[in-house]
Formats: C-alpha cells, sequence, structure tokens
C-alpha cells in the first residue's frame, strides 16, 4: 500500500455533512464536498491486508476492488481509481450515497480501531470522475440482433440493462411509474440522493442505446397497462426486477382511521411534489404543525423523520419495537459481521437539533389508535416490551403499567416489505417461494417460466441498493448465457 503504516499514524476522520441546522431548510444533498488532502490521508489507513475482508462474503457485494482504488487515491491516480471503481460497480454515485456500506464494517482495521472510510472515497472518486468528463458512453461494437425487456429500472433493472447493453443486446425497460429510477428516485428522498445524479446516468444509458418506457404497468390491468406475455413473445428474455413494494402493515385497532400512512407513499409523494412544482402543487402527504409517529426504524424510517421536519412539523417521535442497540459491537456480534449498533443517521441529528431531544423511543409496541369523530386519528397506544432469550430465541412480554397514550396527527408506517406485489407474477404464471418472491435460485435468475428471468428485491426480499446491482449483474450474465450460450460479462 501506499502508506504501509498509516493505519497507525492517522485516525479516521469522515466527511462531514452540511449542519443540521444548515440542511433542514432545503431539500438539497446533505454532504460537503470531500477534502483532497484529507481523503489522500484516509486512504492511507487501508492496510495491506492479507485477506482483505471489505469484498468478501461480509463486506461488498459487488466486490469492489476497495484496497486498489485506495491505494490510487493516496498516491493521487484519480482517473486510475475510477477505472477500478467502475470495473466492479455500475453506479457508484448511487451506493457512495446511500448504501449502508457493508465493506466498512467487515474492514480488517475494524478490529482495533474505527475502519477505513471506504463509503467517503467512493463518492469522492466517481463524483471526481463525472467532473473530469472520465464517464463516457459505453455503446457496444456489435449488436446481437437478441432484444431483452426489463420490468422495473430500480437499480437492479438498471444494473442488468447496462450489462446487457454492453454485451450488444436491444434493451428495453419498462417502469411504472412516470420518471426512470424506481426506489432511487421515488423511496429516496432527495437530500440524501440528488435526482439530477439519477437522470446524468440514465441519460448515459439512453446514449448507449437503452430504450426507457415510462407510464408503463405491466401486468396491470388500468391506464398504461402493458400485457406481459405479449412481452415474454415478443421479446427473447423477459428480466422482473420490480422490487419488493409490498409494505408490511401494522393491523391493530382503529388501522382504517385517516392520517395513518405508509412510510413509502409518504416518501414517495414528496418527491414527485418537489420534482414537479417544488411542492408547490400540494399533492403530497404534509406534515406541517402535526405530530408525527414514525413506526419502525431502519433508513426509512430516518427519510420520514428528515422529511416531517423540512416540512415543518410540529413534534416527530420514533417507534422501535426492539431494544436500543449498543454503542460498541456485542459479544455474540464479532468482526466481520455487520455492527449492529447504535448509529445516529442524519434525520436523527437533525431531530435532537430542533427539538433538543433524539426522537428514538425503543422497546414499545403499538396496540391502537384513537381517533375523532370525522375519522381522523388523534392519538396511539403503546405499551413497554422486554426481551429475553427462551429456549434459545428471543422472546417478547408486555411490562405491565407502562401503557401509555402519543397524541399524533399523522402515523407513519416504516416497518419494511414483505415482497413483491404480485399481479405481474400471476399473470405470467412466475411460481413464488415460501416467503412471496418470485422463485429463482441465487446465480442463476430463471424462473419457472421460459425466458422470464427476476433479480433484485422481488427475487432475495427487501434488501440493499448494493445487492440489487449484485443480483443485476449477475441476472445480465445470466441472460446472455441464456441468449448466446456463453457469456464473457463478469
Amino acid at each position: 500500500m501506499g502508506k504501509p503504516t498509516g493505519f497507525k499514524e492517522f485516525t479516521r476522520q469522515t466527511t462531514p455533512y452540511r449542519t443540521a441546522k444548515t440542511r433542514m431548510a432545503d431539500y438539497g444533498e446533505i454532504y460537503t464536498k470531500a477534502d483532497e488532502s484529507q481523503l489522500k490521508i484516509q486512504a492511507a489507513r487501508c492496510m495491506d491486508c492479507g485477506v482483505p475482508f471489505c469484498h468478501s462474503d461480509t463486506g461488498c457485494p459487488v466486490d469492489n476492488l476497495i484496497p486498489e482504488w485506495n491505494d490510487l487515491v493516496y498516491n493521487g491516480r484519480w482517473r486510475e481509481a475510477s477505472e477500478r471503481l467502475l470495473k466492479t460497480n455500475n453506479f457508484p454515485e448511487f451506493t457512495g450515497r446511500v448504501c449502508p456500506a457493508p465493506c466498512e464494517g467487515a474492514c480488517v482495521l475494524g478490529v482495533i480501531e474505527p475502519p477505513v472510510t471506504i463509503k467517503n472515497i467512493e463518492q469522492a472518486i466517481i463524483d471526481r470522475a463525472f467532473d473530469e468528463h472520465w464517464v463516457k458512453v459505453q455503446r457496444p461494437e456489435i449488436r446481437s440482433g437478441y432484444e431483452v425487456a426489463i420490468i422495473g429500472s430500480g437499480p437492479a433493472g438498471l444494473a442488468a440493462a447496462e450489462q446487457l447493453n454492453i454485451a450488444g443486446h436491444l434493451v428495453t425497460v419498462f417502469e411504472r411509474a412516470d420518471r426512470i429510477g424506481g426506489l432511487l428516485m421515488y423511496g429516496i428522498p432527495n437530500m440524501k440522493l440528488d435526482k439530477e445524479i439519477i437522470n446524468r446516468r440514465v441519460q448515459l444509458m439512453r446514449d448507449a442505446g437503452i430504450t426507457f418506457v415510462v407510464n408503463a404497468d405491466v401486468g396491470g390491468e388500468g391506464e398504461g397497462s402493458v400485457d406481459v406475455n405479449e412481452l415474454v413473445e415478443v421479446y427473447d428474455a423477459v428480466l422482473f426486477a420490480t422490487g419488493a413494494t409490498q409494505p408490511r402493515d401494522l393491523p391493530i385497532e382503529n388501522r382504517s382511521l385517516q392520517g395513518i400512512e405508509f412510510a413509502m407513499d409518504f416518501l414517495t409523494a414528496n418527491t414527485r411534489s418537489y420534482l414537479d412544482s417544488n411542492l408547490e402543487d400540494g399533492n403530497y402527504i404534509s406534515a406541517k404543525d402535526k405530530n408525527v409517529v414514525v413506526i419502525g426504524g431502519g433508513d426509512t424510517g430516518t427519510d420520514c423523520i428528515a422529511t416531517a421536519l423540512r416540512h415543518g412539523c410540529a413534534s416527530v417521535v420514533n417507534f422501535e419495537l426492539m431494544s436500543q442497540p449498543p454503542v460498541k459491537r456485542a459479544e455474540d456480534n464479532p468482526w466481520p459481521e455487520w455492527p449492529l449498533i447504535l448509529r445516529t443517521d442524519y434525520g436523527h441529528e437533525e431531530a435532537i437539533e430542533r427539538d433538543g431531544d433524539d426522537p428514538r423511543h425503543y422497546n414499545l409496541l403499538s396496540k391502537g389508535f384513537v381517533g375523532d369523530d370525522n375519522g381522523h386519528v388523534t392519538a396511539i397506544k403503546t405499551v413497554e416490551v422486554e426481551w429475553r432469550i427462551d429456549a434459545g430465541q428471543w422472546q417478547m412480554s408486555e411490562k405491565a403499567g407502562t401503557e401509555k397514550t402519543w397524541k399524533t396527527d399523522l402515523v407513519l408506517l416504516s416497518m419494511g416489505f414483505v415482497s413483491p406485489e404480485h399481479y405481474i407474477s400471476k399473470a405470467a404464471g412466475v411460481e413464488l417461494d415460501q416467503r412471496g418472491n418470485y422463485k429463482a435460485d441465487y446465480d442463476q435468475y430463471i424462473t419457472n417460466v421460459e425466458k422470464i428471468f427476476t433479480a433484485g428485491d422481488c427475487r432475495r426480499g427487501q434488501s440493499l441498493v448494493v445487492w440489487a446491482i449484485n443480483e443485476g449483474r449477475g441476472a445480465a450474465r445470466e441472460i446472455d448465457r441464456f441468449l448466446t450460450g456463453e457469456s464473457d460479462l463478469p
């Protein structure tokens, strides 16, 4: 490595976000521009590991060549660093912003010190590559004559589209929404992933010969519907990359009251209105002057908190069923597993800045909603729970005397997703696994229906953007092999 003793000489310093007070006033990205000299120091902390776990099974799902581009950044060879990065990751401008960085959780330095700032370095490499115009349109020299339809334009669909186009196949991507990007476009707020960054990448793909069709609801029955079986008949292969879009509900007392919304409906409407009119059209679920309760943590819960704050909510609290994670790894959570530790994300920071308190409340079980005479939610009833190991499994029990009623005008359900929607698989005759996902083996991706493949969250279940890219790349390789008998795709 460029600095063999760097990990002993330098401490971890991440590239800071804009201040919480400043960024809460707009929907601009929360990030600041990285300092090149600071990045060089952080890259110097990368060790000359015998086995770089950062891109092992517990690290980066797309096997990013992290030690290599850390060394190149340390030596000021930025263009070469970008070339190494793009060899394994189609969209590092996405993952450098929204990925939770399992690579850092598996960093060998993390055994004794805070890990290398891999995510910051990745984002800085690709941002510089775009600024310097090193990222070029990838047009294939020869077309194969085969045509592939991809259903869904999230990270799995986009990754597969780019790879198949590189292989020379003609690719058409169908998206039921009005903009390309799937989860990236509407599931992640603009302050975490500016939508112009998505548009920039999509334009490169268009210029490379990929066709995008929006407002196309494949398998649907309403306006814009497209017959899935006609696609299977017309195209040489079809890839289902529809995501896991069926949210987990909360079937408790008075669930039907108005003012109880799924988190993704809240976030999608907000981003669409922001892009259409800078929120001036009013076509979104407003949290202004409301007491907001977000049920469920994770990235989506954080995004709901941050969005509600930007609306000007009166208050915001976040309920989590599980216990508060420890500050450091627990004994049963050893390296290189993903560290299950307490993290204070950008939305939590903003709530603390504005209200003076962490919005998160742990060990809370929601028991029922309360409404007014107009059928609108006014409160939610909870009880504290405790967790204990019983017969080798975690068991939950309610704690007597801990019942509480919380005033609320808007409840956002952010408890994850259970499966893809099934109308497209039903229409095509695609089998489901026991969890309700499209059934196909990892590394093969083909369903029970000839010519239909599947990849991403709709196959593996709700997961990370970087895993979706992994599956999109893998499915592209298998489709290429299906069409031509072999594949040179990675």
